[in-house]
């Protein structure tokens, strides 16, 4: 009994290592194993849990379906074991090693900056890897502690934990209305005086629609924008500049309208929401790098106004 229990362990840190490096050889090199040692190992971890868990090629590794649910069951509960065992050696005060986030790609300018430093000082053996894309991609086979995405998934075995909505507003700049004048009421932005930013959803590909809420109202109107952009830093930079009127979210923009650069067009139409959520790949053992950057990431929010 106790031989199998070690051989499946074993079997599962192979499979661990070939998920993470990508590659049977590459996982040979880190794991210090012969590559047809690592070819041994996974096909008796595959006999012993009746499943095929890599789709394997001469130039690639895939997971199988069975491989990635067996993945995002398995991992969780290593990564409590490496805590335990960091928790055993050092009274379980510290938080360590390498934290892997996927960052929606505003966060890092509108909400921490500055802040992160305190964060990094302290926790000095904690290192933080941030990834900005657009979109969640795989959370648990691309090796993510932690995905921060504005948006709701459809469907997903993430757990996922709502941190934040904040508004969505329709801004411009001093420069633009100077030029163009500004629009009392939405259905304005709809003539050909108005020129409207475009900013494409990463889900669909095509521009988020341009609505209004108000109570239980709600307007959407035909933008005909000419200019489309998928990075929120260069919506926030053409909108600044006076290229056009954008909708973005009141935390990228909060600070611009207080210092004047931007103008809120409608506050009248307050109640657009979109939310902020923390995804991780389980909510049992979560580890302690991730509890206490959730904390952290709670803990500047909570500063922030939604409207």
């Amino acid at each position: 009994m106790r031989a199998r229990i070690e051989n499946l362990s074993s079997g599962i840190s192979v499979f661990a290592a070939i998920v993470d490096a990508g590659t049977f050889a590459a996982a040979s090199e880190v794991i210090g194993m012969s590559p047809p040692g690592v070819s041994r190992a996974i096909a008796r971890l595959e006999k012993r849990l009746k499943i095929r868990l890599f789709n394997r090629t001469t130039r690639s590794v895939t997971l199988t379906e069975d491989g990635r649910r067996f993945y995002e069951q398995v991992i969780p509960h290593l990564a409590g074991l490496e805590e335990a065992a960091a928790a055993v050696a050092d009274g379980g005060a510290a938080v360590r090693g390498k934290l892997r986030v996927n960052l929606d790609p505003i966060l890092y300018r509108t909400i921490l900056g500055q802040r992160l430093n305190d964060f990094m000082t302290s926790h000095p053996d904690l290192e933080i890897d941030f990834i900005a894309r657009d979109s969640l991609g795989d959370l648990v086979t691309e090796g993510f502690d932690l995905a921060l995405r504005f948006g709701e998934l459809k469907s997903s075995t993430l757990v996922a934990r709502k941190l934040l909505d904040t508004a969505v507003v329709t801004v411009a700049s001093p420069s633009y209305i100077a030029r163009w004048g500004r629009p009392v009421k939405p259905e304005e932005l709809e003539t050909p005086r108005h020129e409207c930013l475009e900013f494409r959803n990463p889900q669909t590909g095509k521009p988020f629609p341009w609505e209004f809420h108000r109570k239980r109202k709600r307007v959407v109107i035909e933008s005909r924008g000419r200019l489309t952009l998928n990075d929120p830093s260069a919506l926030l930079e053409a909108c600044v500049a006076g290229t056009g009127v954008a909708q973005m979210l009141y935390l990228v923009a909060e600070q611009l309208i207080a210092d004047g650069r931007l103008i809120n067009l409608f506050p009248d139409w307050p109640d657009e929401r979109f939310p902020l959520y923390a995804y991780y790949p389980s909510r049992h053992h979560v580890p302690a790098r991730t509890r206490a950057f959730l904390d952290f990431m709670i803990a500047v929010l909570d500063g922030h106004s939604p409207v």
